[in-house]
């Protein structure tokens, strides 16, 4: 293993010093208010000193959404990982709650995962963000159809798609264990759909009339949704 210079580590600790300055400022002003600007201000740095690591807004942005995405996963895989071993709660359900607990604690960091997008900003088309989303898209993928084979999968009850949907289905890029067919990918995207509209209405206050219950609704809601998918496909798991 090549050790990093003085100047590379140098380098390293400032850029995390800058997101973590970020981070703090979308947590007090949230992510429409990040300005280049600010987080110089608060490090006592200059603008020009702080293009040395972030060269524009759109590449602090990109760094910060990186970030989320990778933390969020974490947090999911860490919560599959605590999972005790003959708990009848399905792993499915342990990481969609744990991916509901980050997504509570961290609001603003939520909002620039999935809330309204930044003007003028956009990812770069398969850079860091992407891979960051397939990695936590793969450990949703794993939990939800573990233990059935391609060809169960493939036999899946699911609504009729389109030959042009089943085609563009067949063509998405995918992050488990092997390539999905259009019936499982269908299910998935359904199931996704359900469980981050579920925490997308609760963190942004929509189910607050629910008060301390809304942790119950969410863990019924992901045990039907799991036991509706698995009644779709044929067979058991291995």
């Amino acid at each position: 293993m090549v050790t990093p210079s003085l100047r590379e580590r140098r380098r390293a600790a400032a850029t995390r010093e800058i997101l973590d300055a970020a981070e703090l400022h979308i947590a007090e002003h949230g992510p429409a208010a990040l300005s280049l600007r600010a987080i110089a201000r608060s490090l006592q740095m200059t603008v020009q000193a702080l293009y040395h690591y972030f060269p524009s807004r759109d590449a602090l942005v990109t760094a910060l959404v990186t970030k989320a995405y990778d933390d969020l996963a974490d947090a999911v895989q860490a919560a599959v990982d605590s999972a005790e071993d003959g708990s009848d709660l399905p792993r499915l359900v342990v990481a969609a709650e744990g991916y509901r607990r980050w997504a509570i604690a961290r609001p603003e960091h939520f909002q620039l995962l999935y809330g309204t997008p930044l003007r003028d900003y956009a990812a770069p088309a398969e850079g860091t963000t992407t891979q960051a989303t397939r990695r936590m898209s793969a450990i949703f993928e794993r939990e939800l159809f573990a233990g059935y084979s391609a060809e169960q999968l493939a036999a899946a009850e699911a609504p009729v798609l389109s030959p042009a949907l089943r085609e563009h289905l067949e063509q998405l890029p995918h992050f488990g264990g092997g390539r999905l067919p259009p019936a499982a990918t269908a299910l998935f995207l359904s199931a996704w759909g359900h469980l981050h509209g579920l925490v997308v209405l609760e963190v942004f206050g929509h189910t607050s009339f629910l008060g301390e219950h809304q942790a119950e609704i969410f863990r019924v809601a992901m045990r039907n949704l799991l036991e509706d998918i698995r009644r779709r496909i044929p067979g058991d798991r291995t």
